[in-house]
Parts: C-alpha cells; structure tokens; sequence
C-alpha cells in the first residue's frame, strides 16, 4: 500500500466496517436532527442511527406508515452526517422507495449524503412501523432483486447494505429467520429480524442466522429490553435504539405543557401511542378508505 494510499481517511462505510470487526456490542441511539446527532456525538457513542420512525415524528409530525419520500430522508441524513462529524451514521431506508431502480437511487442518493449504512425491508409499499400489526410483504424473491439493486448500485465497497425481514408478525419467526437466510446468502453485508417477541426468539435467530445480527430495542416496542452484555454474548454486532431520545422528548415535552396548564392527551403506550399524538388514525383512515374501495372494485 502506498503511503498516499495509507493516509487517505476512511469513508463513513469504512469506519463502520471497522466497529463491525471489533468483538463488541456497537450501540446506536437513534437521532432524527441535528440537535439530537450532536448530543449523541458528545456523549461519546461511537455510532447513531438515523431512526425513520423518528424523522416522521419529529421531522414532520407525520406517524411511521410510510408517508415520508426518499428525498425528505436524505436531506435529513445530511444534516445528521454532517452533525455527527465523522461518527457513522446507519439509516433507516424503508422499502427503498419503489422498484430496484428505485433502490439503486436511493443508495446512490443515501451514500452521497455521508451514512455508512442503510438498511432495506421486505415490507410492501406503503409500509409501517415494525411494531405495528398488519404488516404485509413482497416475496423473498420481490426482496433479493431490490438486495442486488442495492449492492450493485453502491459505488463505496465499504458502504454496509443492511437486510431488514418483517416476516416475525405476519408469518412467524421461522419464516423471519428463513427470509433471513436467503437474504444472507443474496449478499446483504447484515441482517434485521424485526419484531423479536421474547428473548427466546432472540436467542433463536442468534443461533440459526449466520451473519452479522443487528437488533432494534424499541422502547414500548414489541421486543423485550435486553441486556447489552447478553446481546453481545449471543453474536449480535449492532443494537439500534430509535427512541432513546425521541421518547423522552415527548414525555417531558407533555410533562412541561402539563405544568403550563395544558390538557394531557390519551394515547396508548408505546409506538402506537406516539404515533396517535401526530395522526396515526386519521392517517390510517384515509389508507383503509382508499384499500377498502379498491378490494370493492376487484
């Protein structure tokens, strides 16, 4: 290697990568702008994920049902990268946006604005929340063409390519760790099992997926809070936590209004409950009206 060669800094992928090779548990509280990237970059974390659930929320007052756009993501990957200052950034790419021409944009597009991951699911268009029910799919095979579109489209080798399954709630979590699998064997850099139920089932996709295992501890969430120590015990490489920040904002925001002399909302606890305060069941209406009609016609 030339000297030129040895002291060209790594790229965001590159760093990322790094983390990955080292025996240890990498944690990444999710941050949605660039007041949330620097606390989290001062507090000495060594990765942030960039949490779509908190984007919606917080970025533009809208529930996680697949309402933002590909470029409304990026744009607020950018100024999350440039927040963070060189800590890598893993970010939260829903279904890719479309197509696997779609795909192949969006990781240009992503890669561009400076993350050092993305993930991709295997939800259908318009897709919801991990811990949200009535989840739908595309098939496996829909989902690894979208996987090559990804992994052909990077230009940075490094850039680390993150397959997300949804198939725990709709399907079980033998069909999750199967998907998982195939995946896996299409190339994809690290594997997502959304929506583990019990620590059982973390254990079981620990022991059945031969990849690099991320997990997503949801405050409120689906998944039991697990024990960074027992997660790095069992082979997991990233945890991601998308409402470290976000959920305490809100409580303490209510809280704060509270004191003003504000009336406290109703919500139900957990996501679906902060999903209601920026307009989950309106939202959601409008969806069902519009599927409803549509099944009527067939």
């Amino acid at each position: 290697m030339s000297p030129s060669q040895q002291a060209r800094p790594a790229t965001a992928g590159g760093r990322l990568r790094a983390l990955l090779a080292q025996d240890s548990l990498i944690t990444a509280p999710g941050v949605f702008d660039g007041l949330s990237a620097h606390l989290v970059a001062r507090t000495g974390f060594s990765a942030a994920y960039l949490s779509g659930a908190g984007v919606s929320v917080a970025g533009f007052g809208l529930p996680d049902i697949g309402l933002l756009t590909q470029s409304e993501m990026t744009e607020r990957a950018r100024i999350v990268v440039t927040a963070l200052g060189g800590i890598p950034l893993i970010a939260d790419a829903d279904t890719g946006y479309g197509a696997p021409m779609n795909v192949a944009r969006t990781v240009r597009e992503y890669e561009k604005a400076g993350v050092a991951a993305l993930h991709l699911e295997d939800q259908a268009f318009p897709k919801k929340c991990g811990h949200l029910p009535d989840k739908e799919l595309v098939t496996p095979e829909e989902f690894t063409a979208k996987l090559d579109a990804a992994l052909q489209a990077r230009t940075d080798d490094d850039l680390v390519i993150i397959a997300r399954t949804d198939a725990r709630g709709p399907l079980g979590i033998d069909e999750a760790i199967d998907r998982a699998g195939r995946y896996a064997a299409a190339g994809a850099d690290v594997l997502f099992v959304e929506a583990p139920q019990n620590i059982r089932e973390i254990e079981k996709i620990a022991a059945e997926v031969d990849a690099p295992l991320l997990i997503n501890m949801v405050q409120g969430g689906l998944t039991p809070d697990t024990a960074p120590d027992r997660l790095a015990e069992l082979g997991y490489r990233i945890a991601i936590h998308p409402g470290a920040l976000l959920a305490p904002y809100v409580l303490h925001g209510l809280e704060a209004l509270g004191r003003l002399g504000g009336t406290m909302p109703q919500a139900m606890p957990g996501p679906q409950g902060l999903f209601e305060l920026v307009g989950l069941r309106e939202w959601s209406a409008i969806g069902e009206r519009y599927h409803d009609n549509a099944k009527d016609s067939a």
